[in-house]
C-alpha cells in the first residue's frame, strides 16, 4: 500500500445511483480500509456513454466536460463499473481530437481513472480480505472491464482470500451479456438470444451466486435469471468483498431494471 494517504474521487455510475447505491457504499468501504482518503465529487453525473455510443458526440463532449471538471484536483478516479472507466479513460481523449486544451485535461484524467478491483490489486496492492461469504460462486467477465480496462484476474485474486467462497470458472465467463448500454434496446432480439446463452453457462456451473464489476451486466442477467426460474443469486463483487451482504438483497427483478435482452 502507498505510504501517503491516496485522494480517491470514487465516480459513483448512473447505475449505482440509481438502481443499487449499496454497490457506492462498498466501494467507499473498500477504499477506506485500504487507507485511501474518498470524495464523491457533486458534480459527476453520467460518463455520457449512452450518447457517445449513439453518435451523439455533442452531449457525450458537454458531459465528459462535467465530469473532468469535477474530478480535477484528486489523485485518482475510481469506478466500480469496466465500462464507466473505461469510457473516461480511452473515449474521452477522443472527444476532445480538435481541442487541444481539454484534450490535454481529458487525457490527464484518463491517467488516474481505475476500475475498483483493478485499482485494489494492481495499485494499493491489496491482498488481505476479511471477510467470509459462504457460497459457490461464478464470475462474469464484462466486456469493458475486459478488453478496455485488462481486468480479469484482479477480483479473482481478491476472492480468492474470501473464506468459504469457492469460485467455479463458466466456459463462457468473457462473453458478452447482451446488454451493451443501447444495444440492447435498439436489438432487443438478439440480446434476448446472447443473454440466454450466457444464463445457460451461468446455470451449467452449479453456482449458488453470480458475481462481477459492472452493474449494467449484472442487472441484465439477474433479469433473464429471474424470468427463467433461477434462484442463483446475483451480486457485485464489491458487496462481497467488502462484506456487505446483508445491506441489500441480491439483484433480481424488483431491482435489475431489463433482463428481457
Amino acid at each position: 500500500m502507498p505510504e501517503q494517504p491516496v485522494t480517491v474521487g470514487l465516480f459513483v455510475t448512473c447505475l449505482v445511483d440509481l438502481m443499487r447505491p449499496a454497490v457506492g457504499f462498498a466501494a467507499v468501504k473498500l477504499l477506506t480500509d485500504a487507507g485511501c482518503t474518498v470524495s464523491v465529487p457533486a458534480g459527476q453525473t453520467c460518463c455520457g456513454q449512452p450518447a457517445y455510443n449513439s453518435g451523439d458526440s455533442a452531449d457525450a463532449g458537454a458531459i465528459a466536460r462535467q465530469v473532468i471538471a469535477a474530478f480535477e484536483g484528486v489523485d485518482c478516479v475510481v469506478a466500480p463499473s469496466g465500462s464507466c472507466a473505461g469510457m473516461i479513460k480511452h473515449h474521452y481523449p477522443l472527444l476532445f481530437a480538435d481541442d487541444p486544451a481539454m484534450a490535454a485535461r481529458a487525457e490527464a484524467l484518463a491517467g488516474r481513472t481505475h476500475e475498483l478491483t483493478s485499482f485494489l490489486r494492481d495499485v494499493l496492492e491489496v491482498s488481505d480480505i476479511d471477510v467470509e461469504f459462504s457460497a459457490k460462486a461464478t464470475y462474469h467477465d464484462g466486456c469493458s472491464g475486459l478488453r478496455e480496462m485488462g481486468v480479469k484476474e484482479q477480483p479473482r485474486a481478491l476472492l480468492a482470500g474470501v473464506r468459504g467462497l469457492t469460485l467455479e470458472e463458466g466456459a463462457e465467463a468473457e462473453t458478452c451479456c447482451g446488454f451493451g448500454g443501447l444495444f440492447c434496446v435498439k436489438y432487443p432480439e438478439i440480446s434476448g438470444h446472447i443473454v440466454d446463452a450466457k444464463v445457460d453457462d451461468v446455470m451449467a456451473t452449479g453456482a449458488d451466486v453470480l458475481l462481477g464489476g459492472d452493474l449494467g451486466c449484472l442487472l441484465n442477467i439477474a433479469g433473464r435469471l429471474k424470468r427463467r426460474g433461477s434462484a442463483i443469486a446475483v451480486r457485485h463483487v464489491a458487496e462481497v468483498l467488502a462484506d456487505a451482504t446483508n445491506d441489500a438483497p441480491p439483484i433480481a427483478e424488483g431491482n435489475a431494471g431489463g433482463g428481457d435482452g
